[in-house]
């Protein structure tokens, strides 16, 4: 996570906010053990509900109900979303199941991870990818989510510095 410090303050400076579902505050908590992170992560916002996602970061409301919030699409939404609401310049965002959902036919966790770097308003990319998480219990699921979406977060700051 030292790297991760590090790249967001390379010139030009970079700076940070997280939205997040399934993993419940997790990103946030792994971006918040960086001794420093406040100079560079601006905050974040844990929207489980289809309304929080819709009001907060702007997600659209039916194609997000078609999908129960759960899809690339969804996560890039909210990783945008979360840039306008902090005005940052990176969103990272998970939205998924942390466990099986019989109802929406889920029979593993499973969960979609989003990164955005936008510049004055404008989207630089747009990233998006999917986890697999079989046989994981709940926290299990989170914990994988949230570390996967901070490697991929890292991994692409790697490529752009």
């Amino acid at each position: 996570m030292i790297e991760l410090k590090r790249l967001m303050l390379q010139k030009p400076r970079l700076t940070l906010a997280v939205a997040e579902s399934l993993t419940c505050g997790q990103v946030q908590a792994g971006v918040g053990t960086v001794s420093g992170a406040s100079e560079f992560f601006l905050g974040g916002i844990t929207a489980y509900s289809l309304d929080q996602k819709v009001e907060h970061l702007g997600v659209n409301r039916a194609a997000a109900k078609k999908v129960r919030s759960v899809s690339s699409d969804v996560a890039r939404q909210m990783a945008r979303g979360v840039c306008r609401l902090f005005g940052s310049d990176l969103g990272l965002a998970t939205t998924g199941y942390a466990e099986r959902n019989a109802a929406a036919g889920v029979t593993e966790p499973f969960a979609w991870w989003a990164v955005a770097h936008v510049r004055r308003g404008r989207t630089l990319a747009l990233l998006s990818g999917r986890v697999e998480c079989p046989g994981a219990s709940r926290i299990e699921a989170q914990v994988m989510v949230a570390a996967a979406a901070l490697t991929e977060l890292i991994d692409y700051l790697r490529r752009v510095r």
